[in-house]
């Protein structure tokens, strides 16, 4: 992918690296909530925190991931977040974000937590990576498994519609009703649906 080797090697990741970056850190915040907030409102703002990763989830696929310019820096730009896992969606290393791209932007997102919701961030930001690490797992899961149950196998479905057959829909893969909120839902799917 790069011509530099250092460079390549950094942009693949074996699919366990986000557990062992994000669990301890989703466990930490969940410990240092427990210390601020009571136990429903700790379930509380850890469910919105994931129900606000899966809304991200939607949008920064949709309109991060598929803006596709025509050339140039931001044509290659785009094809190294996104574009090669598209050409090549069966390669294994491929299918995580890179911790060089996760940390910072998971940081950055932490900090905005942290800046609209003081201490009650804690909570809310275990959510919202749980959410991530979750999305990052099914995502790796969804390509090189065969699901065995029937969400599963309707993940899978959608997520390679999405692949092989109209990169315009199905942007949501740990959460495609946010397809179905935005009219974005892969049209085959949504008639079998009805």
């Amino acid at each position: 992918m790069f011509d530099n080797e250092l460079l390549d090697r950094l942009s693949r990741v074996h699919p366990s690296v986000p557990v062992f970056l994000f669990l301890p850190a989703i466990v930490v915040l969940v410990v240092l909530a427990a210390s601020r907030t009571g136990v429903l409102g700790l379930i509380g703002l850890f469910v919105a925190g994931y129900f606000f990763w899966t809304l991200a989830e939607y949008w920064i696929h949709r309109v991060i991931f598929h803006f596709e310019p025509e050339d140039g820096f931001g044509a290659r730009l785009h094809w190294i977040i996104h574009g090669v896992h598209h050409d090549h969606p069966n390669d294994p290393m491929r299918l995580v974000m890179p911790p060089s791209v996760s940390l910072p932007l998971s940081a950055l997102f932490c900090v905005g937590f942290w800046a609209v919701l003081g201490s009650n961030w804690y909570a809310f930001g275990a959510g919202f990576l749980a959410g991530y690490l979750i999305y990052d797992e099914i995502h790796y899961f969804l390509h090189h498994h065969k699901p065995k149950s029937r969400a599963g196998k309707r993940l899978r479905e959608l997520h390679m519609r999405h692949h092989f057959q109209d990169d315009t829909t199905g942007y949501g893969i740990s959460a495609p009703y946010w397809d179905s909120v935005f009219r974005t839902f892969p049209s085959k799917a949504r008639r079998e649906r009805q």
